[in-house]
């Protein structure tokens, strides 16, 4: 799995330090996560907290009310604001030796957005982007993303990061999913709404977790007493000496195959024989080359008849991560700089090709997460008239520049990292609930999902001490190329996963499962994604009489060689979402547990019949359980897509 484009090996240095609270301080401080433009949580107490010296006196004065406090002997002070009004704009001082004095801040609705890529995506990078960035004028929304931090113990503040109003200047890098939803929220209920972004992408659930959830966990326990007792000198040195054995002594600082401005090993007589091999279409970091971010080249030999060198040719590369310059016989013949994502289709002019031998060669350069030449082989190849020759497979590579992390600890690599330094700094401001976008880097574990991603919502409540606040999660999209043949789905897994995450209380989920893209793990319609949750907030978060779910399995009935499937979650009644009137996506199986393509129809507005005139006697029944089940089609009148499901408990592949 081509898991996005992300910094998740740009590696950060482990913060050993709290930041405030382990040195004495002269003057009052507060949290970062607190400034002028925030919002303030409505119909809640609101919590105050910060520094001073100790004992010192502090008051917090808001809104007409002022509350007095003294710091304990750890120089730590909190009061709690009483419950407020939506409203604003209002000014927040709080007074110890020194005065500190916030501005134009609104009570409304705050909402946490976390998760990994698909959450992290911008606006910018959405559909409609320039669009939707000019009239992203909302002074009511406010936003505030938490910088990215790992950390090997809980930590009391971020390292920067300030609220600031929805502006066309300021929307355009903050979180898509999360900007939509907040905006829907906003033309529904009119009220200020504030948006904290602290997300990462390609990182699992469990390093969102803290230590006191981690600990009790079977799988991960252990690996939370390594990262504890971990010496991170000794891990440096270790990491070190790794990375220069892999790469044959020294770690290169310079691009050794540029020699005075000149690709050298662009070259087509370039003695590549000591290079060692490397599967393209396919990051470097899993092949060998992990924790190294820099420069690496590829070689590819082709060799064309006579004919097929008097063509016109287009090289087509796959996706590059990050940046390229790409030669045919030495000869440059095509350069993109920082779009990790997109497609490297390259034209060659004949005069460059020539019969037998020929060479094409890629400077990759990574500047931070994975890295190399990747996508999906069916889209590497040279096209030469009519023809179309493979490329992928074996590469010649090596390294030209490295650059290593201070110290080489990425998000994924303990549990707890990113709960210490991107969640417990913002603890315990005051919000309404959270909205979730992960599960991608957990597919392969999708069984052990089932115990950790509830986990880690139950973790969260806990330590925000605001009871069972809402959480609404993404269920993940179609990706990959559709299946021919029905089979099992470490994707299907996953969503079955998050499907069983609803026992939870207050929880809510928004399907994507229509509106992805086989070719991108990051589909670029982002507007739906937050619509379907801001559906689920209106109803869980604010009582509203809508219609948040696409239909949901409840029961099955086996009878007369037929499955007649119950939903819930129906609306004003069941549809088949296309011109044909006929059900896709169903399969069904026997007693064998051999999947077979089904018939389906809608028998009313809560019931569908699945068959196959093959089995007799069907024991099962699956719906959209593949990573991409192409163009299903059963939703509810009121538009939302059918949660993909199955009727048996069979073992899956991720047991």
């Amino acid at each position: 799995m081509k898991i996005m484009k992300t910094v998740t090996s740009f590696y950060l240095t482990i913060l050993l330090i709290v930041f405030v609270s382990s040195v004495a301080l002269a003057e009052v401080k507060l949290p970062r996560i607190f400034s002028s433009n925030m919002v303030l949580q409505q119909g809640i107490e609101i919590p105050v907290w910060g520094w001073a010296d100790k004992g010192e006196r502090i008051s917090v004065s808001f809104n007409n009310k002022t509350i007095r406090t003294k710091t304990g002997s750890d120089g730590k002070w909190m009061v709690k604001l009483p419950v407020q009004e939506y409203g604003g704009p209002h000014k927040l001082t709080v007074k110890g030796k020194n005065t500190i004095v916030f501005e134009n801040i609104l009570i409304g609705e705050v909402w946490v957005c976390s998760g990994q890529s698909n959450m992290e995506w911008s606006v910018a990078q959405s559909n409609n982007a320039e669009n939707e960035i000019a009239t992203a004028n909302f002074p009511k929304i406010r936003l505030f993303t938490v910088p990215k931090a790992v950390a090997q113990f809980p930590q009391d503040d971020i390292s920067s990061g300030e609220w600031v109003e929805c502006t066309p200047e300021t929307v355009s890098d903050f979180s898509a999913v999360g900007y939509f939803f907040g905006r829907d929220i906003f033309n529904e209920l009119n009220v200020p709404i504030g948006l904290i972004h602290t997300s990462w992408g390609g990182t699992v659930a469990e390093t969102w977790s803290s230590s006191q959830t981690i600990s009790k966990d079977p799988d991960l326990k252990e690996k939370l007493a390594e990262l504890q007792q971990l010496d991170l000198n000794k891990f440096r040195e270790e990491k070190m000496a790794q990375i220069k054995k892999l790469l044959g002594g020294e770690i290169p600082e310079k691009d050794m195959g540029m020699q005075n401005g000149e690709p050298v090993w662009s070259a087509m007589d370039f003695n590549d024989e000591s290079w060692k091999t490397i599967k393209a279409p396919s990051y470097w970091e899993p092949q060998g080359y992990m924790d190294i971010d820099g420069i690496g080249w590829y070689r590819k030999e082709i060799r064309l008849t006579e004919q097929q060198s008097n063509a016109n040719a287009t090289l087509h590369l796959g996706k590059v991560d990050d940046s390229d310059i790409t030669f045919m016989n030495g000869i440059p013949i095509g350069k993109t700089e920082g779009l990790y994502d997109k497609d490297r289709i390259y034209t060659i002019n004949k005069e460059l090709l020539r019969p037998g031998k020929n060479m094409i060669v890629v400077r990759v350069n990574d500047t931070g997460g994975n890295g190399g030449i990747w996508g999906d082989p069916n889209d590497q190849f040279l096209a030469i008239g009519s023809e179309k020759m493979d490329i992928s497979g074996d590469w010649k590579f090596k390294i030209s520049k490295a650059t290593v992390g201070a110290v080489n600890v990425g998000p994924n690599s303990y549990p707890t990292l990113l709960f210490n330094g991107m969640i417990n700094p913002i603890l315990p401001y005051a919000i309404k609930g959270a909205i979730w976008y992960q599960g991608e880097s957990n597919a392969g574990r999708a069984k052990q999902y089932q115990r950790i991603f509830p986990d880690m919502i139950k973790d969260w409540r806990t330590h925000w001490n605001q009871g069972d606040f809402p959480f609404l999660f993404v269920s993940l999209a179609n990706f990959n190329q559709p299946a021919e043949n029905p089979g099992e789905s470490d994707w299907a897994e996953l969503r079955e996963s998050q499907t069983k995450t609803l026992s939870l209380p207050n929880t809510g989920m928004a399907l994507a499962i229509d509106i992805g893209e086989a070719n991108d793990i990051h589909p670029r319609n982002k507007q739906d994604v937050g619509k379907r949750l801001a559906l689920n907030a209106l109803k869980i978060a604010y009582k509203k009489d809508v219609v948040h779910s696409g239909p949901m399995y409840q029961s099955v009935e086996f009878k007369d060689g037929k499955a007649f499937i119950t939903f819930s979650e129906t609306g004003s009644g069941l549809l088949v979402k296309d011109k044909y009137g006929y059900l896709k996506g169903f399969t069904i199986a026997g007693v064998d547990k051999k999947f077979m393509w089904a018939k389906a129809e809608i028998v009313d507005d809560k019931t569908v019949v699945v068959y196959n005139e093959n089995i007799t006697g069907p024991k099962s029944v699956r719906y959209g359980w593949a990573n991409n089940p192409d163009d299903v089609n059963l939703y509810n009148k009121e538009g939302l897509p059918a949660n993909p499901f199955r009727t048996d408990d069979w073992p899956g592949i991720t047991k």
